[in-house]
């Protein structure tokens, strides 16, 4: 008589705790897991091939859509690689802005990963405060860009405008749902100034937030059963099975691309490295609430810096960047290169690059191939997440299936960018 005990069950691709379209095949021992296969291209946009098919800047908004939470932090690779390649530097104060929403997006990133982590063991409370200080930074990705996900303000050459001088307000005229009382709250002292104002009293306010969420959790009996001992992975096997970021950090190894392969003007900053000691999910857990808190650190002094020294935010080539506004509508001239340099690009000299940078899932990589066309030749991804996810099977291995949705939150996985 066979062993009813042994099973094998799907968990996703429609799971809420999946973190995307993942479909895991696990084969159970009553709820022991015994094997666990992850199958993925679910949500695959064949986003490299894409890329390849377009001149160099129209594929900046494609890299926002990769991993949805980090949005900038993508660009950013991207388009370092074609700096480097056609061999230019953005102006110092387009590096500092690129730095400072770099940060933004990191603490963003691990707010989401912390709501829902939250909510998919137990924490249900996690998610409404995350979400609350997630309203203020994507407010500051709006008022950049106008979008408040899918930003494509990194270009190659610097960034596409200035910081703006005033924080848009909400109008009490295109709403219905809310009272006078409510305007006068949402448009509070801090959105009277600048954007620059406006970041400076978050990272005022942030430190104490953290604090209410480690208040919540970080002593919380239920939280540590659920995270202590889940997914240890050692140092030497975190290691062999390329995992980078929290992922890496989490196991006791410190290593950074911001602190070991400096890029921008990182090596002008003062922060450390948070590192883990049992490579458990807790661990984790812990490194990736630290990494806020440097990372608001990271942001206050890049504020400072930029208050002090205005200045250009795009290089003054107009073979790779566009013209002012002004120019393009009062001259015909400057109306062709605008439409020119959208819709045919610009040829980057022959050569091949790979640019990393620290994004919050961990090394994020783009390989670049240029045959001296405007479009590239090859164009391969580094995502972080698909590395970390070939490892589910390891670290799930004798764990519960409750527990494996730990793991996947553990992982901080997000599917745009393993599928590509």
């Amino acid at each position: 008589m066979s062993d009813i005990r042994n099973y094998t069950l799907n968990f996703g691709p429609q799971h809420p705790a999946a973190h995307g379209v993942l479909r895991l095949v696990l084969e159970l021992d009553g709820e022991v897991v015994e094997r666990a296969d992850p199958h993925v291209g679910l949500l695959h946009r064949g986003t490299e091939k894409l890329a390849e098919s377009k001149p160099f800047n129209q594929s900046v908004p494609y890299m926002d859509r990769l991993d949805y939470v980090s949005m900038m932090c993508n660009e950013h690779a991207y388009v370092m690689a074609i700096e480097r390649l056609v061999g230019i530097k953005p102006p110092i104060r387009a590096q500092y802005i690129r730095v400072m929403f770099d940060e933004i997006t990191r603490i963003l990133n691990h707010l989401l990963w912390l709501g829902t982590h939250g909510l998919d063991i137990g924490a249900m409370t996690m998610f409404l405060y995350t979400f609350r200080e997630r309203e203020d930074l994507v407010d500051c990705y709006e008022a950049v860009t106008g979008a408040r996900m899918h930003a494509a303000y990194y270009r190659p050459g610097g960034v596409y405008r200035d910081l703006p001088d005033r924080m848009p307000q909400y109008d009490e005229k295109k709403s219905q749902w809310h009272s006078e009382a409510d305007f006068k709250r949402l448009n509070a002292d801090n959105r009277q100034g600048d954007l620059l104002y406006f970041i400076e009293d978050f990272t005022e306010r942030f430190p104490k937030y953290v604090d209410e969420y480690e208040t919540l959790l970080t002593e919380n009996r239920i939280w540590k059963q659920r995270t202590v001992g889940i997914g240890v992975v050692s140092p030497e096997r975190a290691l062999n099975l390329g995992f980078s970021g929290p992922m890496l950090r989490g196991s006791g190894i410190e290593w950074d691309l911001r602190k070991k392969q400096p890029y921008e003007v990182y090596d002008k900053l003062d922060f450390d490295i948070p590192v883990g000691v049992n490579g458990d999910s807790y661990d984790r857990y812990l490194v990736r609430m630290e990494e806020m808190r440097q990372s608001n650190s990271i942001i206050k002094q890049c504020v400072k810096w930029l208050r002090e020294n205005p200045g250009p935010v795009m290089l003054n080539d107009h073979k790779l960047t566009p013209p002012p506004r002004e120019t393009m509508k009062g001259d015909m001239e400057g109306l062709i290169h605008h439409f020119k340099l959208f819709s045919e690009g610009y040829c980057v000299p022959e050569g091949e690059v790979y640019q990393a940078i620290e994004h919050p899932k961990g090394e994020f990589g783009i390989y670049l191939i240029s045959d001296g066309a405007n479009k590239p030749y090859r164009l391969k991804i580094r995502a972080p997440g698909f590395a970390h996810l070939a490892s589910m099977e390891e670290m799930a291995k004798g764990h519960m299936l409750a527990d494996v949705v730990a793991i996947i939150g553990t992982q901080d996985i997000v599917f745009g960018e393993i599928d590509r």
